[in-house]
């Protein structure tokens, strides 16, 4: 028997019915989210592991008030219960896929939906209307596949949307160079790249093909044209868990074109194949203590989000040295969680992850005793992120959560957070 540490309320993972749920700590320190649902049982998912201290990380955040999230995510939409704001907004714009990964939120191929240019233009408008001037990432299925996609970019920019973050494969933007410049030229500012590994094996896994060298050649592409790119693995245990350390390192090397690496342990949602048990689970606290043994960075580094819930990621900002590796310029702080911070939020997204222009090198840009220009010289040029977002499925859904999104989705006029969106059942 544990003790139960939280009340909140998350959803069936069968029928989807909204229900009373808590968060109860083990004997060992873990951290499990236990529910039951009147027709289908009980059920218990791993939440932490306990490899690092939960109070330290929720930053005092409060659980979820009683009599709230009643009726969520049914018929979702940000309503008044909603804590924040938009940071990022999602639009897909096509459903085909040059590929058909074991494991796609979107079950990306699986339909040929593809709105038209017009339709897409409406939904901008009316994405700046309802969310001010978010960061805008355009997602599919593969959204390279659309020819139009570089006007798209223009017209979103034009319409007020502060930044064009680009979700893709990259098998087009290896092969098509000036497909690459003109999106370039439109005003893209993030490729947001998928990338699960450094061996080919971890492709043929995920993916069904070998796919490293064409991701190094579409970031080597970007590059030429100053677009930053952030890496994205999904992170399957006993795929490519082991990897970590190797893919930050990867990306240390091929910065400055890479600006990041923005790691999404495995969620169980839209096509995925059979059904996960306990042991499958890769919660937060695990993925930040890989990491940390993996490529030596001090545990100290890593922050929770003050936007979002401290639950759903991390981010962690460093120097690259030439002769330590990586620098860390973040630590944990005991803070209380920021409301109204979305444009931060965002700013901070762009200014990590945007390729800087083009300046002089200070001649003490490599000194250990630089001076500030020197320093925001290399914060611009010679920095790398580190982050996560941990999303959530059926089976671990906490409503606390979902509550505190940040990353929406534009679906037939609604701005829905991600994981209400992409809720699907799971057993």
């Amino acid at each position: 028997m544990g003790t139960v540490i939280r009340e909140t309320r998350s959803v069936c993972p069968v029928c989807l019915q909204n229900l009373p749920a808590a968060l109860v700590r083990e004997d060992d320190g873990g951290i499990v989210l236990e529910k039951r649902c009147p027709e289908h049982g009980d059920f218990l998912v791993p939440a932490w592991k306990g490899r690092v201290d939960w109070d330290t990380w929720l930053l005092g955040t409060p659980p979820l008030e009683a009599n709230k999230g009643l009726h969520c995510p049914e018929n979702c939409g940000i309503c008044a219960e909603h804590e924040i704001g938009t940071c990022c907004c999602l639009l897909e714009v096509t459903e085909r896929c040059n590929l058909r990964c074991r494991y796609c939120f979107a079950q990306g191929g699986e339909g040929d939906r593809e709105p038209d240019l017009e339709a897409l233009k409406d939904a901008v408008r009316d994405i700046v209307r309802q969310c001010g001037s978010p960061l805008l990432q355009l997602s599919g299925g593969e959204p390279t596949l659309r020819d139009d996609l570089p006007e798209l970019t223009r017209f979103a920019k034009e319409a007020g949307c502060s930044y064009i973050q680009l979700n893709t494969n990259g098998l087009r933007l290896a092969r098509e160079p000036d497909y690459v410049r003109r999106l370039a030229d439109a005003g893209l500012d993030i490729v947001f790249l998928q990338f699960d590994g450094t061996r080919d094996d971890i492709y043929e896994t995920l993916r069904g093909e070998k796919l490293l060298e064409i991701k190094k050649e579409a970031i080597r592409i970007c590059g030429e044209n100053r677009l930053g790119v952030t890496l994205v693995p999904t992170v399957v245990r006993g795929v490519n868990d082991g990897d970590l350390g190797g893919i930050i390192s990867l990306a240390r090397e091929l910065s400055p074109a890479v600006r990041g690496v923005h790691f999404q342990p495995v969620s169980y949602f839209g096509r995925y194949p059979g059904n996960p048990g306990t042991e499958d689970r890769y919660t937060l606290d695990a993925l930040m203590a890989d990491i940390s043994e993996q490529a030596n960075i001090p545990l100290s580094s890593f922050m929770p989000s003050r936007c979002d819930h401290p639950l759903c990621g991390f981010h962690a900002s460093f120097l690259i040295d030439p002769k330590t590796g990586l620098r860390p310029l973040s630590s944990i702080t005991h803070s209380s969680r920021m409301r109204g911070c979305e444009r931060d939020n965002r700013e901070y997204v762009a200014r990590h992850w945007r390729r800087a222009p083009e300046e002089p090198k200070p001649a003490a840009a490599f000194s250990d005793e630089m001076d500030f220009d020197a320093f925001l010289y290399r914060l611009r040029h010679e920095s790398l992120t580190l982050s996560a977002m941990a999303f959530q499925d059926a089976m671990n859904l906490n409503i606390e959560r979902l509550h505190s999104c940040s990353l929406h989705v534009y679906d037939e006029g609604k701005i829905k957070p991600f994981c209400a969106k992409y809720l699907t059942p799971i057993v």
